[in-house]
């Protein structure tokens, strides 16, 4: 790590650092090994591995001291057995563009789930200044044209037959989102879907559950995306392989609504705290009415939350200590929500540039990483697991999980049409 990093202001001299944790989850998107979470007295986690099953080399660290609205996930969703998938090598694409992000995956089935063949990431700040001037900028809709042109030409390339295109929050909000939509489907022929905040929590489920702990009480899968945070209460449901969604809130703070509103003053220590309990503050009464219908939920003995953001991915990548981003070690992590408190802590009192420097953040994340701790905060809070699961995956994995749910279900269809043809019966 650079030299740069500035010294732990809560670690005494000598302390030992303890060990790491993880559990990963292979690129195939199958569920990782879980972890005996459960022992007396929570234990050490094992440190993570490298791919070649040696012990990670120890890098500098970061230091780790310190009535309701009910929906359930469609039936079809659930049905998302193996089947052959569409021929000639042609593949399904999910894209998501958020408020922070532009994000796209392109995969082809394999058994019950599915293998990435190509993926495309930029960080587009759509949203930039739209939480104080309603609208999208015209830079910000620039920068996102040029990412959408690659993706189009990445969906063109790689014969892809099925795909769905989402916009989130920064054009749910926005006065002119509508207007740029038409613009992104006339100038790349890519048809974005405005979905509204339950479709975006719906989609994050079912595209991220399988990484929750094993458990037999509820849990809450969380999103923390750039315009908006979505809050989901979940429980198991036996019929099925996904989740029942209980309950859900979405609030409009995210990693860059919540910076433009508060601000970016961060002229000393003091003030760089004083601006992170602001926001923790804001996070928290938005999340007032959720936090009331969940309380009870919140006592059981066995809760269980689960994140999916960028937010908690670069916080596992400290945690790790990790010389640059690796989603191998970080899909799939389980945590201690402690040790991300913790890490929490100390970004909000660093400048921008100690943040900067720090590995698996850099120049695009070193100005919202500290929203994103107060909303984590924020969650702990309101429901305080001992654990926190990883995930690097969402709506993206969610719509392709729909989209070969839906084949699955025609081919069915297909199939009974036939046997009811071929019996003489006739077709409804």
């Amino acid at each position: 790590m650079a030299e740069t990093l500035p010294p732990d202001r809560n670690r005494s001299a000598g302390k030992n650092r303890g060990g790491k944790s993880g559990k990963v989850a292979d690129f195939r998107y199958k569920r990782p090994p879980q972890p005996d979470s459960r022992s007396q007295g929570g234990g050490r986690e094992p440190r993570a591995k490298a791919a070649n099953g040696e012990a990670r080399r120890p890098v500098r660290p970061l230091a780790k001291n310190g009535a309701a609205m009910a929906a359930r996930v469609r039936p079809d969703l659930a049905d998302i057995g193996a089947f052959k998938g569409p021929a000639n090598g042609e593949a399904y694409a999910a894209l998501d563009l958020g408020t922070n992000n532009c994000r796209l995956l392109i995969a082809r089935p394999s058994g019950r789930d599915f293998t990435v063949i190509d993926a495309f990431s930029r960080v587009v700040k759509l949203g930039e200044g739209l939480a104080t001037c309603g609208r999208l900028s015209d830079a910000a809709m620039e920068r996102t044209l040029a990412a959408l042109t690659i993706c189009a030409d990445k969906l063109q390339r790689r014969n892809v037959r099925l795909a769905r295109s989402v916009a989130t929050e920064a054009c749910r909000r926005a006065s002119n989102g509508p207007e740029f939509i038409e613009r992104v489907r006339r100038e790349t022929g890519i048809a974005l879907d405005i979905i509204s905040a339950e479709e975006e929590a719906r989609l994050a489920v079912l595209g991220c559950h399988i990484l929750l702990e094993a458990g037999e009480g509820p849990a809450v899968i969380f999103d923390i995306g750039g315009g908006s945070t979505e809050l989901v209460l979940v429980e198991a449901d036996a019929a099925t392989r996904v989740p029942r969604i209980l309950d859900w809130q979405s609030v409009p703070w995210g990693v860059v609504s919540l910076t433009d509103t508060v601000g970016r003053s961060e002229d000393s220590e003091t003030a760089r705290l004083a601006r992170f309990e602001r926001m923790r503050a804001m996070v928290s009464d938005s999340f007032t009415p959720f936090a009331a219908r969940v309380a009870e939920a919140a006592r059981h003995p066995d809760i269980r939350l689960l994140g999916t953001s960028g937010t908690v991915t670069t916080l596992a990548s400290l945690y790790l200590e990790l010389p640059s981003y690796d989603r191998k070690a970080v899909d799939g992590l389980i945590v201690p929500a402690q040790e991300m408190r913790g890490i929490s802590a100390r970004l909000a009192v660093m400048t921008p540039y100690e943040r900067a420097s720090l590995p698996c953040i850099g120049q695009d994340r070193a100005d919202l990483v500290v929203a994103g701790c107060a909303i984590l905060e924020a969650i702990l809070d309101l429901w305080p697991a001992r654990r926190l699961g990883v995930a690097d995956r969402g709506i993206r994995e969610g719509i392709l999980r729909s989209i070969m749910a839906a084949e699955r279900h025609s081919e069915r269809s297909l199939k009974a049409l036939n046997k009811q043809r071929g019996t003489g019966r006739p077709a409804r």
